[in-house]
């Protein structure tokens, strides 16, 4: 490189002692001895199976003109331990002496070629590795130059770019050219010559700065660039996840999208900062900064098994203790009781969690259109029912987790933006928080706090699960394969039943796609509160756990590896006996359904459509996945019904009197409904009203004593009056 004009030209630089020149300290023969022993190894490794495994890959890819070769450094290893050494060690010096061994090979193998085929094309050689990676944070000077194995999520990728390799110049003046100048790999660039060194007799000296790029006569590589992020279980607590800037070229390019788990190995190298410095002092002030970014050479992407979690894949003894697990006929009701054991009661919660967890089987259909197989579960109701807890809960075990609240979140943070590329000045998409859980669990707090325009956002990811982006000429869709959980309060603060569906605050198509919705209510029972009291009590005294929450429960970790295992390995299906009743069933709810709007005159809040019919299809798949079985049963059906009427279908047909039976006419109907109403209003929570003067006051509009009597009886089924002072005394608790 030349040394003047060194910021000059809008250019990435590495520094120079990165180069292939280092490799000349070494001497000759030792580059010769290496590059024969790369050659040997490619030529006659043999694998466990007695196969020359390199040598046919090689061979085979040449042939269908795909020029790469992938090759696993613990092979190279056991064949030369100094030579991975040197190549771990050395990569840059190396690994061009690997892929100039490839392409010596390849010319080998693959006589004769078709004529017009005489030139050997050079080959790629991407390198794979098992050992331990390194975080993004754990990266240090140490490792500079070296070979590094990192993880990660991609959140943002460039488009496919084209960067010289070997360039020619040309003399503006005497027209002369300087051909094959080569310019390293990765971000580094080339620095035009500021004086032609050509000297012709009679002519004057050429102008500072004549040369130009003939871009004809280059040879070009592609090459993409990747805005790697650490995994979200990786983070400490209260810190920012850190980033780096990742370089991909040539079969390496289009490999991952916005949003998936890679593993990459690549050589930690820098490149200059400051070329965008606009004076000289701010050059001369970041002439030494230097900005780290990986050249990749092999990326592993995470395709979601049971070492997904973070963890080492299962060994065999583990797999098998899980399978033992899941064959205990009491799986379903151990997993629900461990599902956060800190928080007293909510059981049917808990299992809809626990499904939530497990998730159903996403179908792929022979048209091309796609069937989620995710759960998506909505929490609504007072608070200080333990609501955000399950939700912390449910970010710690499953194996992909994302936690965020409604209000601090907009709708490009849980989808996706598109932002600008302050280096390229290019538009490049970047995903948010659904991206980031493609096959996990995003965690939605304080739902209802959310602007109606950013919920609206999510509903192509709830239902479709795919986020489809048209802005500033970039036309994309991004997966987002993960389930939602929700929490969310109602309009007044807490629960009014007198209000009705006017508690509810969302909007029938954000609604339709939530599996379940819970009504979670703060009811005042002296044995419930005592029981809770007691449970709250032995939590804070014994710090971790409490006495009843350890036998017959599972650890965190156990319960993690058994969701990423069933997700990775069973994917159930209905028998044909569980879907004729459940066809069935469901015709019997929607009539239901149709026959509580035609009473009450109105239209539910929460519809019953064809996703709740698929929604309980995916619980029921969720718990044959619970004891890996191939197929869903009736009773695995019965379940998820009743999970349905007590969670969605009694969400859907809350605040009204259903129950009032012997009353058929319209007239009658409606006269329940006038007298339940009027006893809501005009008797607020927490007063005491005698039953006898209810009854005159009604009597005196002339309301009939059956319909009177006929409300006190429903509402005190349903916990909203109690008797007081021997039945003299209503009280209105709700």
């Amino acid at each position: 490189m030349a040394g003047t004009g060194f910021d000059d030209a809008p250019v990435y630089y590495s520094d120079p002692f990165f180069s292939e020149d280092r490799s000349e300290a070494d001497g000759g023969p030792s580059r010769t001895a290496s590059l024969g022993r790369f050659k040997e190894f490619i030529k006659t490794f043999l694998d466990q199976d007695n196969c020359f495994c390199y040598r046919d890959q090689l061979k085979r890819h040449y042939n269908l003109r795909q020029y790469w070769m992938q090759v696993d450094l613990e092979d190279l290893s056991s064949f030369d331990s100094q030579l991975a050494d040197k190549l771990s060690r050395s990569p840059s010096e190396y690994l061009p002496l690997f892929e100039e061994a490839a392409r010596d090979a390849a010319d080998e193998l693959t006589q004769p070629r078709p004529l017009g085929e005489e030139t050997v094309e050079d080959v790629q050689v991407l390198l794979h590795s098992d050992a331990n990676p390194v975080q993004i944070r754990q990266l240090r000077s140490e490792h500079m130059a070296r070979l590094v194995k990192v993880p990660g999520i991609v959140i943002q990728a460039s488009g496919v770019k084209a960067k010289a390799t070997k360039i020619t110049i040309q003399c503006r003046s005497c027209r002369n050219f300087q051909s094959g100048i080569s310019i390293n790999p990765g971000l580094e660039g080339y620095s035009l010559p500021r004086r032609c060194p050509t000297d012709q007799a009679g002519r004057p000296k050429c102008p500072v700065d004549p040369f130009f790029i003939v871009p004809d006569k280059c040879k070009c590589v592609d090459f993409q660039t990747l805005k790697l992020q650490e995994s979200p279980d990786a983070v400490p607590k209260g810190e920012l996840p850190r980033h780096m800037q990742v370089y991909c070229s040539q079969y390496l390019t289009d490999k991952v999208v916005p949003g998936n788990r890679i593993t990459v190995i690549g050589i930690y190298s820098i490149r200059k900062s400051g070329l965008n410095a606009k004076t000289s002092q701010d050059r001369a002030a970041s002439a030494g900064l230097r900005r780290p970014y990986l050249r990749v050479v092999g990326i592993e992407v995470d395709s979601g098994g049971p070492g997904r979690a973070g963890g080492a894949p299962l060994t065999p003894v583990e797999e098998e203790e899980l399978r033992q697990l899941a064959a205990r006929p009491d799986i379903y009701d151990t997993i629900a009781k461990s599902i956060a054991p800190s928080i007293y009661g909510s059981l049917d919660v808990k299992k809809s969690i626990a499904c939530l967890l497990f998730g159903g089987s996403r179908k792929q259909l022979p048209d091309g259109l796609n069937r989620r197989g995710d759960i998506n579960v909505l929490l609504l109701g007072d608070p200080g029912t333990a609501k955000s807890q399950l939700l912390k809960f449910v970010e710690n075990v499953a194996p992909i987790g994302v936690y965020t609240s409604g209000k601090g979140s907009s709708a490009a943070g849980l989808t996706a933006s598109v932002m600008r590329d302050p280096s390229s000045r290019s538009f490049v998409v970047e995903g948010g928080a659904m991206v980031l859980a493609d096959g996990g669990v995003v965690c939605i707090d304080e739902f209802d706090k959310m602007r109606q325009d950013d919920r609206v956002a999510i509903h192509e990811a709830m239902e479709q699960q795919t986020i489809s982006i048209a802005k500033a000429g970039i036309t994309t869709t991004l997966n987002s394969r993960c389930s939602v959980l929700a929490a969310a309060n109602s309009v007044f603060g807490r629960w009014d039943d007198s209000k009705g569906d006017a508690n509810i605050d969302f909007m029938p198509t954000i609604l339709s796609r939530f599996d379940m919705i819970y009504i979670i209510k703060d009811l005042h029972d002296v044995a419930k509160d005592t029981q809770l009291a007691k449970h709250v009590m032995r939590v804070h005294l014994n710090a971790l756990q409490t006495e009843d929450t350890v036998e017959g429960e599972l650890d965190l970790a156990t319960i993690k590896r058994f969701i990423a295992f069933a997700r990775s390995t069973c994917g159930p299906r209905l028998s044909a006996e569980s879907a004729d009743k459940l066809r069935n069933r469901y015709v019997m709810m929607r009539g239901s359904t149709r026959q509580h709007e035609r009473d009450t005159s109105k239209r539910s809040g929460i519809p019953i459509t064809i996703r709740q019919l698929e929604a309980i299809i995916r619980v029921s798949e969720s718990m044959a996945k619970m004891s890996l079985r191939p197929f869903a049963l009736e009773s695995d059906v019965d379940e998820a019904l009743r999970l349905f009427q007590v969670s969605t279908l009694d969400a859907a047909l809350s605040g009204s009197l259903s129950g009032a039976e012997g009353f058929t006419s319209e007239s009658d109907q409606e006269e329940v409904r006038k007298i339940e109403r009027q006893l809501k209003n005009r008797f607020p929570i927490g007063s005491h009203v005698s039953e006898q003067r209810i009854i005159q006051d009604f009597l005196k509009q002339n309301y009939t004593e059956r319909s009177i009597q006929t409300v006190l009886h429903i509402m005190l089924r349903r916990g909203e009056l109690e008797h007081r002072l021997q039945r003299k005394v209503l009280y209105r608790t709700r």
